[in-house]
This record gives C-alpha cells, structure tokens and sequence, in this order.
C-alpha cells in the first residue's frame, strides 16, 4: 500500500488532482532523488492545509480501493475462465485471450 498512497499523494501534491484543494502544487520539491528516495519536500503549506492533503490521499485510496474490489467482483467469471486456461496453457496473446472473454 505504500506505493499507493505515495502516488496519491502525487496526486494530490503535485498535479492538482484534488476537488476540495484545487489544481495547485503543494510543497516545494528539491534535491537529486538518492538511494531510491524521493525528492525532499519542503512543506509551505499550513498544518490545516496538511490535514485536508491527508483527508484527500486516504479518500483517494478508499475510492479506488472500492472500484477495484467492485471490477474484480463483476468480472469474476472471465478471470476464472482466464485462470482456469492459463493454468494449462502458462502463455496467452492478446488475440486468445478476447475470444476466450468474447471480446
């Protein structure tokens, strides 16, 4: 989940993705990214406005979270009939796999 809430908060940070914040960069980034660390970010921004940029991440995590648990459930069955011939077959083209999910 880490990944998740990291590009979220991209999301909300850096793109502007967020309804209740509006289309602005938050933060202030700088630096080389080292050893796998993201950029430092330098907050300029207020505890009040840190709390509504927490409030939007976990939202945005939640609602995908839900729509992800929701497209898996109403595509259960071509799943398992994806499983069920990969199980066999270990490899599927593109052309395989539609006419297996009537596509």
């Amino acid at each position: 989940m880490a990944e998740v809430t990291r590009i979220a908060r991209k999301m909300v940070c850096d793109y502007g993705m967020s309804e209740r914040l509006g289309p602005y960069a938050l933060g202030q980034t700088h630096g080389p990214i080292f050893l796998g660390r993201d950029i430092a970010r330098e907050k300029d921004y207020s505890e009040e406005t840190a709390h509504l940029v927490d409030e939007e991440v976990k939202h945005i995590v939640d609602e995908c979270y839900v729509r992800a648990k929701k497209v898996i459930h109403d595509n259960l069955d071509k799943l398992k009939i994806l499983a069920n011939v990969l199980s066999e077959k270990e490899v599927l083209d593109g052309e395989e796999v539609k006419r297996l999910l009537g596509l």
